[in-house]
C-alpha cells in the first residue's frame, strides 16, 4: 500500500512540476487582452490565398444556423474562399442548414452542403471527405459550437508566409462563461490550456496542439503527414504530432480569440472529458515511439510526452484518494513506513502548487478582474478529482484498445444571459457511452461516501494536517455524484 501511494504522489508531483515549468516559460509573455473583435481594414496589397472553410457537423439543430451565418460573414475576398458544411446529421439539421445555405448563397457566398452515405471515421472521416472536394490550399475548421469573428481569416492567413508553417491555432473564448458555475469551471480549465500550456510550449519551441477547431491548416501539411486518420478519437492531436514530426510547424496566436459555447450540462462535460482523455492516450500509444526515435530535441520529446500523456494523472488521483486515509490511519496507529516516508510525501505539495499556479497565471494573463475569477479555483480542483473515475475508465479503455464511437458534445445555443430554454428542451437526449461507464455513477457515489467518512475519521483522530487534502477528495466525488443524480432525476421526471 505504501509503495502504491508513493507512486501516485510521485506521478502527480511530476506532472505538477511540469506545470510549474510551463508557468515559468510563459511568464514573460505579458497579458493576452480579450480580443475586441474590431476588424482591422483589409490589406489590399496581400495576395490572399484561396481558403476552404470546413464545418463538420452532426445533429446540431440548435446551433447550425448560427455557425453558417458567422462563417458566411467572414471578411475575406469573396472570390477567395468557399464554405463546406460537412453534414453527417440524422435529424432536422440538414433542413435548417439548407435554409441558411440558400440565404448565404443568395449573398454571393460560395457554399456547399456535403452529405456522406455514412459516418465512417466520424469527424476525421468528414474532414477527409471534404478535403477531396476542397479547392483551397488552406483549410479553416470550425466545430458547431464556435462563432468566428469576421476578421478571423485575415488575422491568421498572413502567418503562412512561412512556407514550413503547417497550421495556426487561435485561442478559444467562451460565449456562455457566466451562465453557471459549471461553465465558469470549464472556462478556467480551458484558459489554463491556452494561456499557459499552449503559450509556454510556443515560447519554448516545443510541439503544439491544433485543438480541432478555430484554426487553419495548410493543405500540403495535411497530405504530407498522412491526412486525417480515424484510428484515435483525438484526430486533431494525432495529426498535429504527425505533421510536426514530418517537419511542419504549428503556430499559436493567443491574441486571436474565437468565441465558443461551453457545455451547459454535466452530461455534456462528462462526454467531452471522456473523449479528450481517451483520445489523448490513444494518440500517445500511437505516436510516442515515433516521437522518441525522431531527431527532435530532448526538450521537445519530454514536453511532447507530458502533453500527450497528461490525462494519465487521473488514475493516480483516484489511487491517492483510495489510499490517503488508510495511510494516515496506519501512521496514527504507530505502523506504516514512518515519518521519513510522510516527509517525502509532502513533496506532493509541489504538484498541487503546479496545478494551482497554472490557473492563477492564466486568469491573470487574460482578465483584468482575475482575483475575482479565482473564486472558482477550489471547485475546479474538486471537480477534476471527482471526474477521475470516469477519466480512469477512459484511460483503461485506451490502453486496452477498446474502440468507441465519437460521441458529440451537446450544444444548445446558450449564452451568458441565460439561454436555458434550448438546453431544457434538449435535456432528454441521452448520449450513449461505453458499457464500462455505466458503473461510474455507483463508484462515484461510493467514493463520495468513503471520502466523507475519511474526513470524519481524520477530524476525530485530530490529524488536522491531512484534513484539507481529504476534503478535496470528499468534495470532488460528492459534487460529481450529486450532479449526475440531479440530471438523471430531472430526465426521469420529464
Amino acid at each position: 500500500m505504501a509503495v502504491l501511494y508513493a507512486i501516485a504522489i510521485a506521478v502527480l508531483t511530476l506532472y505538477g512540476a511540469n506545470l510549474l515549468w510551463l508557468c515559468k516559460q510563459s511568464a514573460g509573455a505579458g497579458r493576452l487582452a480579450p480580443d475586441p473583435g474590431v476588424a482591422p481594414p483589409p490589406d489590399r496589397s496581400f495576395a490572399w490565398p484561396f481558403v476552404t472553410v470546413q464545418l463538420p457537423v452532426f445533429n446540431e439543430p440548435l446551433v447550425i444556423e448560427r455557425l453558417i451565418d458567422a462563417c458566411a460573414q467572414l471578411d475575406y475576398p469573396q472570390d477567395r474562399f468557399e464554405i463546406q458544411v460537412l453534414d453527417d446529421s440524422t435529424d432536422d439539421t440538414p433542413r435548417l442548414a439548407a435554409r441558411t445555405l440558400s440565404a448565404a448563397a443568395a449573398r454571393g457566398v460560395r457554399i456547399a452542403h456535403l452529405r456522406r452515405p455514412n459516418r465512417e471515421g466520424y469527424k476525421a472521416g468528414a474532414l477527409r471527405y471534404g478535403l477531396t472536394q476542397a479547392q483551397g490550399d488552406f483549410l479553416a475548421v470550425f466545430d458547431a459550437d464556435f462563432v468566428p469573428r469576421p476578421d478571423f481569416l485575415r488575422r491568421l492567413l498572413p502567418a503562412f508566409a512561412d512556407e514550413r508553417l503547417g497550421a495556426v491555432q487561435a485561442r478559444w473564448g467562451h460565449i456562455n462563461r457566466g451562465a453557471s458555475l459549471l461553465t465558469r469551471i470549464q472556462a478556467a480549465g480551458l484558459d489554463a490550456h491556452f494561456a499557459v500550456e499552449q503559450l509556454a510550449r510556443r515560447r519554448a519551441n516545443c510541439f503544439l496542439h491544433f485543438n480541432g477547431t478555430a484554426g487553419v491548416w495548410r493543405r500540403a501539411a495535411i497530405v504530407d503527414a498522412g491526412g486525417w486518420q480515424a484510428d484515435t478519437i483525438a484526430e486533431d492531436l494525432d495529426l498535429s504530432y504527425r505533421a510536426q514530426l514530418a517537419g511542419w510547424g504549428i503556430e499559436f496566436m493567443g491574441d486571436v480569440e474565437v468565441p465558443a459555447e461551453l457545455p451547459s450540462t454535466f452530461e455534456g462535460v462528462r462526454t467531452q472529458q471522456f473523449r479528450w482523455t481517451k483520445g489523448s492516450v490513444e494518440a500517445a500509444r500511437k505516436l510516442l515511439r515515433s516521437l522518441w526515435t525522431s531527431r527532435e530535441s530532448f526538450r521537445r520529446k519530454v514536453q511532447g510526452t507530458f502533453h500527450m500523456t497528461g490525462h494519465l494523472v487521473f488514475p493516480f488521483v483516484l489511487l491517492a484518494g483510495l489510499l490517503h486515509v488508510p495511510m494516515q490511519a496506519a501512521a496514527h496507529a504507530g505502523g506504516g513506513p514512518g515519518q521519513a516516508y510522510f516527509g517525502w510525501m509532502a513533496l506532493g505539495l509541489v504538484g498541487f502548487a503546479g496545478f494551482t499556479l497554472a490557473q492563477v497565471c492564466a486568469q491573470r494573463r487574460l482578465y483584468a478582474d482575475w482575483p475575482r475569477r479565482l473564486g472558482v479555483l477550489p471547485v475546479f480542483m474538486a471537480g477534476a478529482i471527482g471526474m477521475s473515475i470516469r477519466n480512469t475508465i477512459a484511460v483503461v479503455e485506451a490502453f486496452a484498445g477498446v474502440s468507441s464511437p465519437f460521441v458529440r458534445t451537446p450544444k444548445f445555443g446558450t449564452a451568458d444571459s441565460g439561454g436555458r430554454t434550448a438546453a431544457d428542451r434538449s435535456r432528454g437526449r441521452r448520449q450513449n457511452g461505453s458499457a464500462a461507464l455505466r458503473i461510474a455513477y455507483p463508484l462515484e457515489f461510493a467514493m463520495g461516501v468513503y471520502s466523507t467518512a475519511g474526513v470524519a475519521y481524520l477530524l476525530m483522530t485530530g490529524q488536522w494536517d491531512a484534513v484539507v487534502f481529504q476534503l478535496l477528495f470528499a468534495a470532488g466525488f460528492v459534487l460529481v455524484a450529486a450532479a449526475t443524480f440531479r440530471e438523471t432525476r430531472t430526465k426521469s421526471i420529464r
